[in-house]
């Protein structure tokens, strides 16, 4: 790395309330040679708001490739930069993960301006379990049915909280795919305009949350964050798989797994709730 090497700076900024944003990032994106932002016009009217100057570059998801060797070059030449995207923290499920692996690639040097994050604000705001999580962000489209489809069976069976992003035009189609893979009974909190005037958080089932769709028209930009699958939830739907089964299926299951006969037997006894002598019998017939 030449000791000339600019920084890349990854600038949070405000998710809706401009007050969120820090001293540190104002000052950054106010000293830096150019500001590389999702979409110019969205970030030229925060620039605005707080009488700042700097230059402006678009970098989003349909340019990020040859985009990111263009600013890797302008880093490489001594200039400061400022990524930002339209709301949030930059590279979190954002086209700025590409230039912030471009920029380690290259040794160019790249820190964090901490601030806004629309996952972790709801998830402090949901009143789920936040031990252990799993962000997922927007899902697969409808016109990628296959990836989808995966995507939500895996999710089915998370046992962490898990949350989501996804638009008000596609909420209800998100709804309705969630209430058929993870169950219409599952609780969510559903949060809509995050830290903005009419903000909203509605601690509700999915099938709830679908029925309100069909009441009201959603507006607003929404996280949703799921309750994972409970213990209890998850032993019932294992019996339920086991009980598709033959207990010579099932037995076979454990030694393709390369399990010696007699732990098999009782691996199936167990999951089955019977003894293993009643395996033993159901093999016999």
């Amino acid at each position: 790395m030449s000791e000339s090497c600019g920084t890349l700076y990854l600038c949070a900024t405000p998710i809706g309330n401009l007050g969120d944003i820090t001293a540190r990032v104002l000052a950054t994106l106010a000293d830096v040679d150019l500001i590389a932002a999702e979409d110019t016009r969205n970030t030229l009217r925060l620039l605005t708001h707080f009488d700042i100057h700097t230059e402006l570059t678009s970098y989003h998801e349909y340019n990020k490739v040859t985009k990111a060797q263009d600013l890797i070059g302008l880093l490489q030449a001594g200039k400061s930069i400022a990524l930002v995207t339209d709301a949030g923290t930059p590279a979190i499920s954002d086209p700025g993960e590409i230039l912030v692996d471009r920029c380690h690639e290259a040794g160019i040097p790249v820190t964090s301006l901490p601030g806004p994050s629309a996952v972790i604000t709801a998830l402090s705001l949901a009143g789920l379990p936040t031990r252990r999580f799993v962000f997922e962000g927007f899902l697969p489209g409808r016109e990628d049915k296959k990836m989808r489809r995966t995507v939500l069976l895996a999710l089915a069976k998370e046992p962490r909280t898990i949350v989501l992003y996804e638009a008000p035009h596609h909420l209800r189609m998100l709804l309705a795919d969630l209430a058929e893979a993870l169950g219409a009974d599952r609780r969510l909190a559903l949060c809509r305009e995050l830290t903005k005037k009419f903000e909203e958080v509605t601690r509700i089932t999915i099938g709830e949350a679908l029925a309100a769709c069909d009441e009201k028209e959603p507006r607003g930009e929404y996280v949703l964050v799921i309750e994972g699958e409970g213990f209890e939830a998850a032993k019932a739907r294992e019996r339920a798989a086991w009980e598709e089964m033959s207990v010579a299926e099932h037995v076979a299951f454990y030694e393709a797994q390369g399990m010696p006969r007699k732990d098999a037997m009782k691996a199936a006894a167990r999951d089955r709730g019977i003894s293993k002598n009643e395996v033993y019998k159901a093999l016999l017939i």
